[in-house]
C-alpha cells in the first residue's frame, strides 16, 4: 500500500492532516537526504542490519518522531514513545521492565523520548546501562546543542544525527501531497502560496496545519486567498510561545518583574505558562538567580540559598517533581524585601573603574617583600583593624589621587537595614579619627 493510498482511506478518520499524511516509509521522508536518501546514513544503517541508539538534533516539525516510528517499524523492533517534559522517574522505570520483559520473549524495544534534553543528569544517568546491554535502541529528539544539553556519557554511547529545517522544495512535495489527498489544489493566489511558504519557517508539521486550516474555510469554486486573506485564515495557527522568540522574552520578562513587584500570585502564573508550554526549567532556576542577586541582594541574603538550592532540588529530582521547588523559589524571591543596592554599587563601580585607569592603591595598604619595596615605604603606616577600638582603623584605602568614593548606598528595608546603620556608624567613627 503506497503513503497516499493509505492517506486516502483515512479520509474520514478524526486526525489531523498532518498525522494522515506521515509517511509510511523511510524513503518518503521529506527534506532529509542526507539521512533517508538511497546513501543516507540511516539508510545505510538498515542495509548493514544494525541501528544503534541515536539522538535526533533539529527543528520542531522536521521528522523525528516518524523516523523514529519508520525505523522501529523497519527493524521489527517494539516501539515505546515518552516525551520528558511529562514523563518522570516512574516512567521510565515502567519502559524499563516493559523493554526488559520483550527481550527475554525474544523482541527488541526501540524508546524514543521526545525533548530528552528535558531530563535531568541523574535521569539521563539511568538510561545508560539500558543502553549498554542492549534492552533498548534509545532514540531521543532535541530541539537543543546535544553538547550543551546531553551528558557526555549519553552522548559517548549515541550518534547525533542532524535534521535540518524544510527548504521551499520540501515544504512544496507537502503541499503536493496535501493537494493529492484532498483531491484539489490549494486555493491561493501564487503570492500568497509563496507567503505561506515562509509563514511556515522550515516547520513542516505546523505548514500542514495551516494547510488543512485553508482547505477547510474555502470551499471549491470559492475566490482564491490572496496573501492577507490567507493571514486572516491561519493566525490562529501563529504560535503562542516560542523559547526562540518574542513569546520566550515576554514571558520571562513578565516573570522577573511580577518578582520584583512582589506579586507572588503572578509570579506563580507566568512561571507556569513557561514551564507548561516546555520551557527549560534550567533556563528559569538561571533568570531566578539573578532576581536573587540583582532585585534582593543583602535586603535578605537568604534569597540566593534559596535560588541555589532550587536549582539542586531540580538536579536531584528532575521534572516534574522538582518544579515544585523551583516555584518556591519564586514565591521566596516575590515576597523577600528588595533592593538593588549591590547591583547598582557594582555598576558605579565598574563605571569608575573603567574611567580612572591604572591608578596605585594607596601605598599603606600594599605588601613589601623586598627591601627595596620596603624603601619606597610600601605598607608603612598601615594600621591592622583587629588591634584597632572597635576592630575599625578608619584608614583610607583609595588611591591617594582619588576622592573617597560611595558606591555602596544599602536601602532601609531587610538585613540592609542594619548594614546602612552599621556603615553610617563607621562613617561617623571615620569622621570622628580623620579630625
Amino acid at each position: 500500500m503506497s503513503l497516499f493510498d493509505s492517506a486516502s482511506q483515512a479520509h474520514e478518520a478524526p486526525r489531523p492532516l498532518a498525522d494522515r499524511l506521515r509517511p509510511q516509509v523511510l524513503e518518503d521522508v521529506v527534506g532529509q537526504d542526507h539521512l533517508t536518501g538511497p546513501e543516507g546514513t540511516l539508510t545505510r544503517m538498515l542495509r548493514s542490519g544494525h541501528v544503534g541508539s541515536i539522538i535526533f538534533w533539529g527543528p520542531p516539525g522536521t521528522g523525528k518522531t516518524t523516523i523514529a516510528r519508520l525505523l522501529a517499524g523497519q527493524t521489527g523492533l517494539a516501539f515505546e514513545q515518552m516525551s520528558a517534559i511529562f514523563s518522570g522517574v516512574a516512567d521510565l522505570k515502567k519502559a524499563f521492565e516493559q523493554a526488559r520483559i520483550r527481550r527475554q520473549q525474544g523482541r527488541g524495544t526501540l524508546l524514543f523520548v521526545d525533548e530528552i534534553h528535558r531530563f535531568n543528569k541523574s535521569q539521563q544517568d539511568g538510561f545508560l546501562p539500558y543502553v549498554e546491554d542492549g534492552t533498548i535502541t534509545l532514540v531521543g529528539a532535541t530541539t537543543e546543542n546535544p553538547s550543551f544539553e546531553l551528558n557526555a556519557a549519553l552522548l559517548s554511547r549515541a550518534q547525533v544525527l542532524v535534521l535540518n529545517r524544510l527548504d521551499e522544495a520540501a515544504m512544496e512535495q507537502l503541499l503536493a501531497r496535501a493537494e493529492l489527498h484532498e483531491k484539489r489544489a490549494l486555493p491561493l493566489e501564487p503570492d500568497a502560496r509563496e507567503g505561506l511558504l515562509l509563514l511556515a519557517d522550515g516547520d513542516g508539521r505546523y505548514f500542514l496545519n495551516m494547510v488543512e486550516e485553508i482547505f477547510r474555510a474555502v470551499q471549491e469554486g470559492d475566490k482564491l486567498l490572496d496573501r492577507e486573506s490567507v493571514l486572516k485564515v491561519v493566525q490562529r495557527r501563529l504560535p503562542l510561545y516560542d523559547k526562540a522568540q518574542e513569546g520566550h522574552y515576554n514571558l520571562i520578562s513578565a516573570l522577573h518583574k511580577s518578582v520584583r513587584g512582589s506579586d507572588p500570585d503572578a509570579a506563580l502564573y507566568y512561571l507556569a505558562r513557561m514551564l507548561t508550554a516546555g520551557e527549560d526549567p534550567l533556563f528559569l532556576v538561571r533568570r531566578i538567580v539573578r532576581m536573587a542577586v540583582e532585585d534582593i541582594g543583602l535586603a535578605d541574603p537568604h534569597a540566593l540559598e534559596q535560588a541555589l538550592a532550587a536549582k539542586d532540588a531540580y538536579d536531584f529530582l528532575g521534572s516534574p517533581e522538582g518544579e515544585l521547588a523551583i516555584a518556591q523559589a519564586v514565591v521566596y524571591m516575590a515576597t523577600a524585601p528588595k533592593s538593588n543596592a549591590v547591583y547598582t554599587a557594582w555598576k558605579a563601580a565598574q563605571s569608575k573603574a573603567r574611567d580612572t585607569g591604572s591608578l596605585m592603591p594607596p601605598k599603606i595598604i600594599l605588601n613589601a617583600p623586598t627591601k627595596l619595596m620596603k624603601q619606597q615605604e610600601y605598607g608603612s603606616g598601615y594600621r591592622y583593624d583587629h588591634d584597632e577600638p572597635e576592630a575599625f582603623s578608619g584608614q583610607n584605602y583609595f588611591p591617594d589621587a582619588m576622592p573617597r568614593q560611595r558606591f555602596y548606598d544599602p536601602v532601609e528595608r531587610g538585613f540592609e537595614r542594619d548594614i546602612r546603620k552599621r556603615l553610617e556608624y563607621w562613617a561617623k567613627l571615620r569622621r570622628e579619627r580623620e579630625g
